[in-house]
């Protein structure tokens, strides 16, 4: 067992580093610097698709599923519920927004989507809120009858208007834009090519050019959320089901509602993860479309320690991930010199700061990527292809000690329990 000095100084020091974080010159400060060290590898290795506007493009249209799913399994553990439903959730949202998108066009899609998520969140919510049944099982029925339902009604309406049975039949596309001043300008500077400036320059470019209506509605909701969860009344309460259900029963809260309400709009956030990848992403509903998003957006919840900026960061790298196998899997090879020297930097500000375990960590990370780095010469495409989740595990490890989840999350409740 750890003595008590040592709890204490790693107390103080995981104290010290959230300060650090508060202050936003020093956020700032962090974020130049990642920027530098992604430079500097670009230049060295000539792999430029790392920072490129394609890139950074990309992983705004991948990462943003995600952060619906992510939302949404935020909304679920905030009032003390998991949320293991979210695939099948968001399946609901493929198949609706295409269907009602082919029917009625794409709006009437998103609206649908959003319908029959908020009606299979409720249902999830009766299952374990009003009936008791166990979290875990309830979203893994969910996912299996969401995906089962689909497909046999896909056999149903899509052979007759071109479509089959695993694919439906095109969706109108939503219309697309650039900010105006701002997309051009930064796209002068990306040319120029500028080193450390033309980096961030075309990343910026990339995130604002090319936009869907939908991504930029969907992004809002990430101050929405914080702003419902941490000023609003309901977000109090919220907040206190997922942390001490019975005392918030004994203070005159309805716990079985505001369950119900969190759960339900878990759902929507979920679903309309889905009518983006139908309808934005595609213009098409395609069977196995989620491919697992529905459990990463679980990730980025536990990535982002229950907190909306954190699923956004979370969404984001696992979108970066994601977007880099799109694109070159010569990129992969730098971002693991990236890690690389990023780790061994790492190494040595836990190592001043006397954490020495955490040191010792991050000094084998940088060890081993150094290694790959200059032993591997060409990565399988097989790893390419598994890197997001590979990069997942790894940094879901390395924050497994700084969780702070809800306190009754995932635990049963009924009313008028002590």
């Amino acid at each position: 067992m750890k003595s008590t000095s040592t709890k204490s100084k790693e107390n103080k020091f995981a104290m010290r580093t959230k300060v650090f974080f508060r202050s936003p010159a020093r956020i700032t400060l962090f974020i130049a610097g990642i920027f530098f060290i992604i430079s500097f590898v670009e230049l060295l290795t000539g792999a430029t698709d790392i920072s490129s506007p394609g890139t950074s493009g990309a992983t705004l249209r991948l990462a943003t599923p995600l952060l619906m799913a992510g939302l949404g399994g935020l909304w679920a553990e905030r009032a003390g519920v998991i949320n293991i439903g979210l695939e099948g959730m968001m399946i609901v949202g493929t198949w609706t927004a295409a269907w009602f998108g082919y029917l009625h066009g794409p709006y009437v899609g998103i609206l649908a989507a959003a319908v029959f998520g908020l009606a299979s969140g409720f249902f999830h919510a009766i299952l374990t809120v009003k009936i008791g049944i166990d979290q875990a099982v309830s979203g893994l029925a969910i996912n299996l009858i969401a995906a089962g339902a689909a497909r046999y009604l896909s056999g149903i309406f899509f052979p007759p208007v071109g479509g089959d049975r695993t694919v439906s039949p095109p969706v109108e596309s939503m219309p697309k834009f650039s900010i105006p001043f701002v997309a051009p300008f930064f796209k002068s500077i990306d040319e120029k090519e500028i080193f450390l400036i033309s980096n961030v320059s075309g990343l910026i470019y990339g995130v604002t050019t090319d936009l869907s209506v939908m991504t930029v509605a969907l992004l809002l909701l990430v101050p929405l959320t914080s702003w419902i969860l941490w000023r609003s009344k309901f977000g109090l309460r919220m907040r206190f089901c997922g942390e001490n259900p019975m005392a918030a029963e004994s203070l005159g809260i309805n716990v079985y509602r505001t369950r119900y309400i969190a759960i339900s709009i878990s759902g929507m956030f979920a679903s309309l993860g889905g009518a983006y990848l139908a309808i934005v992403a595609s213009s098409v509903y395609r069977e196995g479309q989620t491919g697992g998003r529905g459990f990463i957006g679980l990730a980025t919840v536990i990535f982002g320690n229950w907190r909306p900026s954190g699923v956004f960061a979370g969404s984001i790298l696992f979108g970066f991930t994601d977007a880099l196998r799109l694109r070159q899997s010569e990129s992969v090879m730098a971002l693991i010199m990236i890690v690389g020297i990023a780790s061994l930097l790492l190494a040595i500000f836990y190592s001043v700061s006397r954490n020495w375990k955490l040191g010792g960590t991050y000094f084998g990370m940088a060890l081993f990527a150094l290694w790959v780095n200059q032993r591997v010469e060409v990565i399988p495409q097989e790893f390419v292809t598994a890197f997001p989740y590979f990069a997942t595990l790894i940094v879901l490890t390395l924050l497994a000690q700084r969780l702070t989840p809800p306190a009754m999350v995932g635990l049963p409740f009924k009313r008028g329990s002590e």
